[in-house]
This record gives structure tokens, C-alpha cells and sequence, in this order.
């Protein structure tokens, strides 16, 4: 069966990428798309299962089952699931990634950032100064700043990469430690430096303070998972 279900999942997908199932095209049904294959309708329903868990497959009850618009928004959701799980060692590779892709996104938002976008992070720079000492609104107000950079690149894929990416849990680790450290003031004043680079239009800039903010956050998750194997 798996093997079955392998091979119907993979026609399926040549059929999406050769063109002959364009993003919003309506499959054939289950019986005729069996017979199209050469496969059995078991093999065909398991591989339609997969493929809508993925997001490739939007299954409509009553109507049919369509090609989604394969949107990286849509086709990246389940990386932000996968990072939540990663052991210890593994989200220090996951900064990692962050620290090669997130400077270069912010300097490049520096080039396409609206005033509007800047009025919004100013405003979220208020909220987390206000917050300084509250974890879990800091990872909010956190994650909204970091998003609302990223998002104004223009760059969906990139955006749906460093939102998955950026999990809760490496957040939460490293506000917490940060707070515990007395350091959050420090690391707020390392968004507002961000917040001024990208106000100033200065491309290198905004790319050398977003570097700088990565690294201290790196600095601390690893203290923080240090902490944690010597308590163990």
C-alpha cells in the first residue's frame, strides 16, 4: 500500500507540475483518476489524503477535490509545526539558517518599507518597551515586529521560510532567559537600532543591526540550553 500510495502521490504531483493540473483545476474523480493511472482507488485515496495534509490538495465535501493555489504561504505552513518539535541541538541550526537569511531580508526591507510599515513598527516598539518585563507579551510583540519587516520584502516565500522558522519556542527560550538576565532592555534597544536603519533607508545598516539582534538572540538560546543540560 505504501508503495502504491508513493507512486499515485507522485503522478499526481507531475501531473500539478507539468501543467495539466494548474493551481484551482478540479480533479478528476476518484474512479476516473484511478483508471488514468493505472493504479488502484485505495492507492489514489491515500496519496489525495497526503497531498491535502500538505496543502497541495484542498478537499471540498460534496464538490470535488482542486489544486490549492500553491502559495509558499500555504505549501511552507507545516515548517513552523516541524521547528516546534526539533530538539535542543537542532534549533541552534535553525538559528543558524536565521542568521544567514534574516539580515539580508531586513536590509532589503529597508529599500521597500512603506512609512505606513515604519508608523506600525514604531507603534510595536512602544508596546514592547512597554512590556519589558512580561514574557509572553514580549514574544508577541516580538514576533509582530520581526513579521512585519519581513513581510514588506515583497518576498512570500522568504517571508513563509523565517515566519516557520521563527518558532515560539526559540522565541519564548530566549525571552525568558533574556528577562531572567536582565538584558531584555538591551535586546528591545536592538529592534528600535533595526528601527532606525530601516527608517533611514540604510540598506547596510538595517542588514548590520539585524545581524546583531541574531546574534545576541543565538548568544542566549545557547546559554539558555547550557543552563538546561547542566541542570540535567
Amino acid at each position: 500500500m505504501v508503495a502504491l500510495t508513493d507512486d499515485a502521490i507522485a503522478r499526481i504531483r507531475s501531473m500539478i507540475q507539468s501543467g495539466e493540473l494548474p493551481p484551482g483545476a478540479r480533479l478528476p474523480p476518484e474512479p476516473q483518476l484511478a483508471a488514468q493511472m493505472g493504479l488502484s482507488r485505495s492507492g489514489v485515496r491515500e496519496a489525495v489524503k497526503v497531498l491535502e495534509s500538505a496543502r497541495v490538495l484542498d478537499v471540498r465535501r460534496g464538490d470535488g477535490t482542486y489544486v490549492t493555489s500553491l502559495a509558499p504561504r500555504l505549501l511552507l505552513e507545516g515548517l513552523g509545526v516541524a521547528v516546534e518539535l526539533l530538539r535542543d541541538d537542532t534549533l541552534l541550526e535553525v538559528m543558524e539558517v536565521r542568521r544567514m537569511l534574516e539580515p539580508v531580508a531586513t536590509g532589503l526591507a529597508a529599500l521597500r518599507m512603506t512609512d505606513a510599515d515604519l508608523d506600525e513598527l514604531s507603534r510595536i516598539l512602544e508596546q514592547m518597551r512597554a512590556a519589558a518585563d512580561d514574557a509572553e507579551k514580549l514574544i508577541r510583540f516580538d514576533t509582530a515586529f520581526h513579521h512585519t519587516v519581513i513581510a514588506t520584502t515583497g518576498n512570500e516565500t522568504l517571508t513563509s521560510l523565517l515566519n516557520g522558522l521563527s518558532s515560539r519556542t526559540v522565541r519564548a527560550r530566549v525571552w525568558r532567559g533574556l528577562i531572567e538576565g536582565n538584558a531584555a532592555h538591551k535586546t528591545i534597544d536592538e529592534h528600535h537600532a533595526i528601527y532606525l536603519a530601516l527608517r533611514s533607508r540604510d540598506q547596510l545598516l538595517a542588514q548590520a543591526s539585524a545581524l546583531m539582534h541574531v546574534n545576541t538572540s543565538e548568544a542566549w538560546l545557547r546559554r539558555v540550553l547550557a543552563a538546561k543540560a547542566a541542570d540535567a
